[in-house]
């Protein structure tokens, strides 16, 4: 029997949850129908992601992407097998979002499975567009902007997470072989593979890491320039991207304090702390 499209919902509510993403508690802010719907996409791009960082055991990276390939055709064939695409094929629906960007979506995470170096930044940037800027042009769809406008603001917010991303799981990547820095920033600082695939902390690897901090800002920038050029209704409307915007700004302050330990433990917040900021962000936006 075909799961209903509310019993598919709450399968993905649950998923999201336990997951204890910053993002979670973003979604809080929204109407509850939004706030499903971004339930359902955390819950497909988290599935994506670990059908290529943490495969089920004796399964095939390649032949896992294949079947979520096929199940997002059946979703917007409206013939969906899996819980969440049932899900997803209702939310697609109801809020027009194109099947590229989930495809694109796929092509990312697809690029782990042939590619653990980036010669160049520009390399790196069709990386980081695909896992990341992508999702926010998903979200825009959500969060309901009418501004073309407002897609800069995506594709850069999104550049900037993925940066953030990078270096704070650096450490961790490097234990699976991955360098994600690209390697001509590492010739520039005169660094060497090994200097992170064997986690030696030195000067030359603190002046990388604040030359890519740098690099994020100027990402979170561009994308605070986008969304003060917006009207206000879209600026409302954009809240809870502020808020993922705050999150993922504090992670990146922590990374470039002076006594932040490039291989130490990975940098995040506790519950309060996203919280509080989520808060803040959504008082400003209902006040200012």
């Amino acid at each position: 029997m075909t799961m209903t499209v509310k019993d598919a919902q709450a399968y993905c509510t649950e998923l999201t949850k336990k997951s204890g993403s910053n993002f979670y508690y973003s979604f809080l802010f929204l109407p509850k129908a939004r706030r499903n719907a971004m339930y359902t996409i955390y819950a497909f791009c988290k599935g994506v992601d670990s059908a290529v960082d943490e495969p089920p055991a004796g399964s095939d990276p390649k032949e896992e992407l294949r079947r979520w390939r096929s199940e997002l055709d059946a979703a917007y064939e409206g013939t969906p097998i899996w819980p969440l695409m049932i899900s997803l094929a209702h939310h697609v629906r109801e809020l027009s979002i194109p099947k590229a960007y989930f495809e694109e979506l796929i092509k990312g995470v697809e690029m782990d499975l042939s590619a653990s170096r980036y010669a160049t930044f520009d390399e790196l940037s069709l990386y980081c567009y695909r896992v990341a800027s992508v999702v926010g042009l998903i979200c825009l769809h959500v969060f309901g902007p009418t501004s073309p406008h407002a897609q800069d603001y995506a594709v850069d917010l999104g550049m900037a997470f993925q940066l953030t991303n990078i270096l704070r799981d650096l450490g961790t990547d490097a234990e699976q072989g991955r360098i994600y820095l690209p390697q001509e920033d590492l010739a520039r600082f005169g660094l060497t593979e090994s200097d992170i695939l064997e986690r030696k902390p030195a000067q030359k690897l603190r002046d990388l890491v604040d030359f890519e901090v740098g690099r994020a800002r100027a990402y979170y920038a561009k994308a605070r320039a986008s969304l003060d050029s917006l009207p206000s209704s879209d600026r409302r409307a954009l809240t809870v991207a502020e808020i993922m915007r705050a999150v993922y700004s504090e992670i990146l302050l922590r990374i470039e304090r002076a006594d932040h330990v490039v291989f130490g433990p990975r940098v995040k917040l506790t519950t309060s702390e996203r919280l509080r900021l989520a808060a803040g962000v959504w008082l400003r936006s209902r006040f200012s």
